[in-house]
């Protein structure tokens, strides 16, 4: 999820777990069937439905979601951003720290999915509107207890990260991420080594990472998530994400066929 904004609704039909997941934005998640269980060195934590997680930016976890007896698993998350969550108004609430967790009341859930429907690409709605409805979760979430700290400003890992999350298709190299940036391909190097990576690896987190979420947010065919994201060979794509994370993309389908399936985009 880019900065600015962004919603996606979460499903899944077969019970998977996921190893080291980085959240990569602060994040509230509502879970709407189904159970997500984090696994973490000391312990674990399980939101059922009903329930609303918040997921610190930067955090790690072996994420397992389960369907419920139905055989659904729903998740509606909401990324507000990190120039919104700077922008808005420290108060007595303490901050996230790692993750958080809390019913979702019948204000917090109408509000919820009315900041989804205003982040939905489709949606007619004004960037004014968006950031409205994301700052009134924000402020029900403050009143509850619960604020995210933005923390200092993007690392050039994060910055170079987004831009490659707008086209993760693309054919980047350092040279054309550094034009993007008007910085030196050497500069360009350097500011990612000091937060230790590289383009090469930001470029493979990202096509990844995006494959992840059309996975779980969209019926569309394994192939075509490959092609999205920037690999021409079907093995290759599944070869890397099982590699990635513990388990092949075709586990992430069910066995019943396509329009059988329940699905919403997000």
């Amino acid at each position: 999820m880019a900065d600015g904004g962004q919603s996606a609704q979460v499903v899944a039909t077969v019970r998977h777990r996921l190893k080291t997941v980085v959240v990569r934005d602060d994040l509230i998640g509502w879970v709407q069937a189904g159970t997500k269980t984090l696994q973490f060195p000391g312990g674990t934590r399980t939101w059922h439905r009903g329930e609303v997680f918040l997921l610190q930016r930067g955090t790690q976890w072996d994420v397992e979601n389960d369907p419920a007896p139905d055989g659904h698993y729903r998740a509606l998350v909401l990324a507000p951003g990190h120039d919104l969550l700077r922008a808005f108004p420290a108060d007595a609430a303490r901050p996230v720290a790692g993750c958080a967790s809390l019913p979702a009341d019948t204000d917090l859930a109408d509000t919820l999915e009315r900041a989804a429907r205003a982040l939905d690409t489709g949606a007619a709605v004004s960037p004014a509107v968006r950031q409205h409805r994301l700052q009134e979760v924000l402020m029900l979430l403050a009143e509850r207890g619960w604020r995210f700290d933005p923390g200092l400003d993007l690392t050039w890992a994060e910055r170079v990260r987004q831009r490659i999350a707008r086209h993760p298709h693309e054919s980047w190299h350092v040279t054309a991420l550094a034009d993007a940036f008007l910085v030196s391909p050497s500069t360009l190097q350097r500011r990612l080594a000091a937060d230790g990576t590289s383009a090469s690896d930001l470029v493979r987190e990202v096509r990844l990472e995006t494959a992840l979420g059309l996975l779980h947010g969209t019926d569309l065919p394994v192939g075509e998530i490959a092609t999205r994201c920037g690999y021409e060979s079907h093995s290759r794509f599944s070869a890397a994400f099982r590699s990635r994370f513990g388990l092949p993309p075709s586990d992430l389908r069910p066995v019943t066929p396509l329009a059988q399936r329940m699905t919403r985009p997000g």
